[in-house]
């Protein structure tokens, strides 16, 4: 083990630092593992208190609980909208080791025959622990704002395609994302609701009006799929789903995610919606394929790709995905958007956790799962531990 990682006493991982987590803050805390889960945080002074004969552990820097991506389709040369489970296996190894110990796996609109199979072999990852969930990303979005979608096989919300994902995915589709303003949507909605899937809003021409009462309590949207992208621009004139998504963040309906590349949204958009509804943003990569490698060209879905200076696009210049961890989407809302370090990391980690239902992830705190990263002042990354065990 490096020096300042942490130590280990008595078969437990002792990790010193700086805690900073939703729930609390301490400038030299102790972070004390057993086995999978957190025993105990707590202060240093607390600590030699209860250890008055132990060595002290060594400061490790700024110890946050491990991030929780919920949209991302992609990483380091693999893809999570295939049939292969070693291109899923490789996507969320390479999140995992950029400090994002839960991954959502997110599927993009693609035939329903490819989409059942794509959900079939990812629940089996999800019982393995390999990645959190399932995100399916369409394929009830809208034509005018697909961005990245195939609009080939765009379609209104189909009963029976819903039921096949269901039956495919056994449980573990955690969100659906679809546009309200298509025909069937109501339906589809309290369907999917009704099995536990989280309804999320977005790729949507829809007016403010239609948007926000898709949004709960009025409706059964309780997510808003990557604010500000996939549909209409804020207007003072016609506001649309950007400030419906915001009004009903702000009022603690629903959380708004969030792509903090730098490229998806300027710094001072990010900035404008942590201050209109905070505690309800979600910081999400959107990743796909290119995450980690160089220019070049890949794929997202049945989409060709080329990413140039780290930004991915299809033929028509559509961004297509993001190229970032979401390590760097945190450090965007600290250094560029100027967000408090507590409220970024509840941004990385609890928010998103807590709005697609995913329990015992996103803190740390007594039999949470020991998912935590350690960082450098400049918040670059140290260390990662997931479960109990330092992967780096």
């Amino acid at each position: 083990m490096s020096e300042g990682a942490g130590v280990r006493g008595s078969g437990d991982v002792v990790v010193r630092g700086r805690i900073v987590t939703a729930t609390r803050q301490l400038d030299d805390g102790v972070l004390t593992v057993r086995g999978e889960r957190v025993l105990v945080v707590e202060s240093f002074a607390e600590w030699v208190g209860r250890h008055p004969e132990s060595e002290a552990p060594p400061f490790a820097g700024i110890v946050v609980p491990g991030l929780v991506d919920i949209h991302c389709h992609g990483g380091f040369g693999y893809r999570f909208d295939s049939t292969d489970a070693g291109q899923a296996r490789g996507a969320a190894e390479f999140h995992r080791a950029q400090g994002s110990t839960s991954v959502v796996a997110g599927l993009v609109t693609a035939p329903p025959d490819e989409m059942v199979a794509q959900v079939a072999m990812l629940r089996g990852l999800v019982a393995e622990g390999v990645v959190a969930g399932i995100h399916a990303e369409g394929p009830f979005l809208s034509e005018t704002r697909c961005g990245a979608q195939d609009p080939r096989y765009l379609r209104d919300p189909d009963p029976e395609l819903i039921d096949r994902l269901l039956a495919a995915a056994d449980g573990q589709l955690r969100v659906m994302t679809m546009a309200p303003e298509r025909p069937g949507f109501e339906a589809a909605a309290r369907r999917l609701a009704a099995q536990g899937v989280v309804v999320a809003l977005g790729h949507s021409d829809a007016p403010y009006d239609r948007f926000l009462a898709a949004l709960a309590p009025a409706g059964p949207g309780t997510l808003v799929t990557h604010l500000a992208n996939g549909m209409p621009p804020l207007h003072h004139r016609s506001p649309g789903p950007v400030a419906a998504g915001l009004v009903a963040a702000a009022h603690g309906r629903v959380i708004v995610e969030l792509i903090g590349d730098g490229v998806h949204l300027d710094a001072g958009f990010g900035a404008l919606a942590f201050a209109t509804a905070p505690g309800r943003i979600a910081l999400i990569t959107d990743a796909m394929q290119a995450a980690g490698l160089a220019d070049g060209e890949y794929r997202l879905g049945p989409q060709a790709v080329r990413v140039t200076g780290g930004v991915a696009r299809i033929a028509n210049g559509s961004i297509a995905g993001g190229t970032a961890t979401l390590l760097r989407c945190l450090r965007w809302a600290v250094h560029d958007c100027g967000v408090p370090l507590a409220d970024a990391v509840r941004a990385a980690t609890a928010t998103p956790a807590a709005a697609i239902g995913l329990s015992q992830v996103g803190d740390l705190r007594p039999d949470f799962y020991a998912d935590a990263i350690v960082l450098d002042a400049t918040l670059g990354l140290r260390r990662v531990l997931h479960h109990g065990q330092w992967l780096t």
